[in-house]
């Protein structure tokens, strides 16, 4: 979803709105989203963008959750901590996860896939930020998605896709064309 891990590991369930309308809930936003929030956290997990904003989800987000909640349901009950991420597999169960605990988990997570090198959670943001641009969101659309104050922000995390860098070589008019002397 493109958050930073202190805000993923902020995030409350009430924060959460899986459902196509919310308004039931008291929100008049529509599709699935949360709801990005700077606050104090048990857990020390804060949100570096002091204004709040919506971060919109899509199915496999959704689809994600639904099967984490459906793991933690398993583990944990009904009850719980109100933290979207808890420890289940690890003392105190049912505790808030920390931000740190990210970079632990993918890196298991690496291992367990047999990845060459180690993906820590800042470069799922990464690819977030480039594949809204590679899918033609604008620098504005990603700076919004990203949670970024200004612009420019946005800026490294687009890493543009081989095949797109490609493309727009290939969109470049022969000097001939241009001139109106033939193509090449």
């Amino acid at each position: 979803m493109g958050l930073r891990r202190g805000q993923v590991a902020g995030l409350r369930r009430s924060d959460c709105h899986l459902l196509p309308d919310s308004r039931h809930l008291g929100c008049d936003d529509k599709g699935a989203h949360v709801h990005v929030r700077r606050r104090r956290n048990t857990n020390r997990a804060w949100s570096k963008s002091k204004k709040e904003w919506i971060q919109p989800l899509d199915f496999l987000v959704v689809q994600g959750f639904d099967q984490y909640l459906d793991e933690r349901y398993e583990i944990l009950g009904a009850g719980g901590s109100d933290f979207v991420l808890v420890n289940l597999f690890r003392e105190p169960l049912g505790a808030p996860m920390p931000p740190q605990a990210m970079g632990e988990l993918f890196e298991r997570l690496g291992m367990r896939a047999k990845l060459s090198r180690k993906v820590p959670p800042h470069m799922a943001r990464r690819a977030f930020g480039s594949n809204v641009a590679d899918a033609g969101g604008s620098l504005d659309e990603v700076q919004m998605l990203l949670g970024q104050s200004h612009p420019s922000s946005a800026v490294p995390y687009l890493i543009p896709n081989r095949d797109r860098l490609r493309e727009a070589i290939r969109r470049v008019p022969f000097p001939r064309a241009m001139h109106g002397r033939g193509e090449q």
